[in-house]
This record gives structure tokens, C-alpha cells and sequence, in this order.
């Protein structure tokens, strides 16, 4: 017998079946408007997100400041409830609330290094504008410090067996996972702006 134990769960789903165009619309306008004039987050991306612009150290509640941003929370709150589903939380899920929403903008050759989201429960992102060769999101192994001598898996190995895992991002598609989770945004191939949203939802 051998029993699969302690998996890491994706979420990812189209963010809905009807009105998403124009929804996106408004959301990539907004996002680069939102690039545009925001001098305080201007200058927090040439120091943590160069050559890229997000507003995580400026605005990063627009759900707050923006009907549509608003109208975007409503739309993931109703997946995040899904997935917390899934998981088997013991908790009500009206208890998880969105705390912080933010914009990236990410040009040609910009990274996003490993990373996690420190103190939230889950988190997530929501895909504007995904171009072709645009970057993907990778997820690594959360027992990655434990593995010491474990040798590498095959190339071809199964998806639970990989140490990372790629997702390629679709334009209205939102992704969940846990806040623990580290992650990546590889350098952008692509010859056009990769645009998408994060959020962060606390249990309050």
C-alpha cells in the first residue's frame, strides 16, 4: 500500500462564465493607470521590482479605493470559499476576508524572485494580460530544506513528484493556494506586458 500524505492543493479556475471581458478591460486600464500616476509606487519598484511596476508598497488595497477592484473581491471571494472547501478548514469561510489587493506590471526580462505571503491564509492572483512567452508561476516543494540526501526526481516524473511546478497562466483565470507556499514569477519572454493582480485573504 503506499498512501498519498500531506499534499499542496492549486486552485485554478476561470474567475467566471459571464461579463469577464469587459470586467478585464476595465481591470487593465485601471492597472495602468494605476502605474502611470502612482509616484510613491514608482519609486518602491525601482528598489524591490525593477524594470516592473507594482503598487504592493503604496496602494495595495484597491479593493477599497476601486468599484471594479470591489467588484473583482466578490468574484474571488466566491473561489476562495471553494477552496477552503477543499481543504478541509475548520473554520467558517465568511471569516476569511481580502486585506490587501495589488497591481504588477511586468515588462520584458523582470523577475519576481521565490517568495511567500507571511501571516495571510490564502493567496492568490488574477490574470489580466497574459501574453505569449509570458512568464509562468512556479511553485516549489514546501519540504525543499528537508530533503537533504534525497536524490533528484525524473524529468518526466509525475506533478506530486516534482520538487517545482509551473503554472502557465491563462488571461481570466484566478489562482489560490496557501499563503505558505513560496513561489516565483520567472524573467517575462514575452515582447509585451505581463499584467496581473495579487491579493492576500486574512482570517479576521
Amino acid at each position: 500500500m503506499i498512501k498519498t500524505l500531506f499534499p499542496t492543493f492549486i486552485y485554478y479556475s476561470p474567475l467566471k462564465s459571464r461579463g469577464l471581458a469587459e470586467l478585464n478591460k476595465d481591470l487593465k486600464i485601471e492597472a495602468l493607470k494605476f502605474a502611470e500616476i502612482d509616484e510613491e509606487g514608482q519609486v518602491w519598484s525601482r528598489k524591490n521590482y525593477k524594470g516592473g511596476y507594482t503598487s504592493y508598497g503604496s496602494i495595495s488595497s484597491l479593493h477599497k479605493v476601486s468599484s471594479t477592484f470591489e467588484e473583482l473581491e466578490k468574484e474571488i471571494d466566491k473561489h476562495v470559499r471553494k477552496f477552503v472547501k477543499h481543504l478541509e478548514m475548520d473554520i467558517n469561510p465568511k471569516e476569511l476576508k481580502m486585506t490587501s489587493c495589488w497591481v504588477n506590471v511586468m515588462p520584458t526580462d523582470v523577475i519576481h524572485t521565490m517568495h511567500l505571503h507571511p501571516l495571510s491564509v490564502i493567496s492568490g492572483t488574477y490574470y489580466v494580460q497574459t501574453p505569449k512567452n509570458c512568464s509562468s508561476l512556479k511553485f516549489e516543494d514546501p519540504r525543499m530544506d528537508s530533503f537533504m540526501a534525497s536524490p533528484p526526481r525524473k524529468h518526466n516524473a509525475k506533478d506530486y513528484n516534482q520538487r517545482y511546478y509551473s503554472l502557465d497562466p491563462k488571461e481570466g483565470h484566478v489562482v489560490l493556494f496557501e499563503s505558505w507556499l513560496r513561489h516565483e514569477v520567472p524573467k517575462n519572454d514575452s515582447n509585451k506586458e505581463r499584467i496581473s493582480i495579487s491579493f492576500n485573504y486574512d482570517w479576521v
